[in-house]
């Protein structure tokens, strides 16, 4: 079915390979656009001239790691909205679709991933919705990795109607989804104070069309929520609604914070899942996310140690640790009854933030 459908790609990991035929020239040309669109990402995110999120945080290491990114500013401010003011113009819908249109008659559009970050209007939101159906015509199978950004810390960053285009637009679309403790209640409208609870909202947004759910920094008990940010992930399987398989994969893992409240690492984390799921496969998501927190940990790590606390992320400094990320929290899929916490061995302080 459709979920098989998603899952299936994931296994094709190989590089673009280019070959010609004895057509016209033009026919060459389109074979080509084609052959080296095998793994291309199409990324509708912010940007900021000075500093690191959005598109600035997602398509470097998209990069570095191997994989071609086309990618369009949902805004382009002087820099983020945390400073004590920005500058800046935002994209509408009419003219992201005069983008695609321009992609569609040079038959570019044919990308086998969208990610999607920062959307800040409804109008917006439904022109990437249907940016997606125009993709999915050529390309049936392509991933859609959706960063819902909404808020954070009960506090929404966006109009209240789009989480409503959320629920009940974008969901059933998205392959893979990335929110935060607090989006992932918005979506759902649970409270989420306990592991179950957080497993129960994945559920419900399984139960909405997303395969992968990858809810990036729960806080679930207020003693450890101090010095320990939680992960958690959930798959659901092609053919669980007939109950010939397990219902949903689930994973959980507690990482020591590091100090300072980081902008920019939760787009850099949603295109780490891209890159690693892409380049090991779904059915190695315990694996992928091991490489994700390491390169992110080690790029926090790197930024308070050379500029300090809750500065400007050191993207480009960490170029090899997004390469060659070294692991050291494992994960291990839990049982459905099996919630107690999975951390990796000792090392040093580390954790994701932001």
């Amino acid at each position: 079915g459709r979920q098989a459908r998603r899952v299936s790609q994931f296994h094709s990991a190989g590089l673009p390979s280019f070959s010609f035929s004895p057509h016209p020239a033009e026919g060459r040309r389109e074979q080509a656009i084609m052959d080296a669109a095998q793994v291309r990402v199409l990324s509708v995110q912010s940007h900021v001239v000075h500093g690191y999120v959005g598109n600035k945080s997602a398509v470097l290491p998209l990069q570095v790691l191997g994989i071609e990114v086309d990618f369009v500013n949902s805004v382009q401010f002087s820099n983020h909205t945390g400073y004590g003011t920005f500058r800046g113009d935002v994209l509408d819908g009419d003219k992201l679709w005069d983008i695609v249109t321009g992609l569609q008659t040079n038959k570019l559009l044919n990308h086998s991933h969208l990610l999607t970050g920062y959307i800040g209007s409804p109008s917006l939101l439904r022109t990437i919705l249907r940016t997606l159906a125009a993709l999915r015509e050529v390309r049936p199978d392509a991933i859609y990795v959706c960063d819902p950004v909404l808020g954070d810390n009960g506090k929404l960053y966006v109009p209240e109607d789009l989480v409503q285009i959320y629920r009940e637009e974008v969901l059933p679309l998205a392959t893979i989804l990335t929110p935060n403790h607090f989006e992932a209640e918005l979506l759902t409208d649970m409270s989420i104070t306990t592991v179950d609870q957080a497993f129960a909202a994945c559920a419900a947004l399984h139960n909405q069309g997303v395969h992968t759910v990858v809810i990036t920094s729960a806080s679930l008990d207020a003693s450890a929520s101090e010095e320990m940010i939680t992960l958690l992930a959930s798959q659901r399987h092609a053919g669980a609604a007939d109950g010939t398989t397990p219902a949903d994969t689930r994973y959980r893992l507690d990482i020591p914070k590091i100090q300072g409240s980081y902008t920019g690492t939760g787009d850099l984390t949603a295109a780490l899942i891209l890159a690693w799921t892409h380049k090991l496969g779904m059915d190695h998501l315990a694996e992928a996310l091991e490489n994700v927190i390491a390169s992110v940990q080690a790029v926090i790590r790197r930024t308070l140690h050379e500029s300090g606390a809750g500065t400007e992320l050191k993207l480009v400094q960490s170029v090899q640790d997004i390469m060659d990320p070294q692991v050291e929290l494992k994960l291990k899929p839990l049982c459905q009854s099996e919630h107690a916490a999975v951390s990796g061995r000792s090392g040093s302080p580390s954790g994701v933030s932001g």
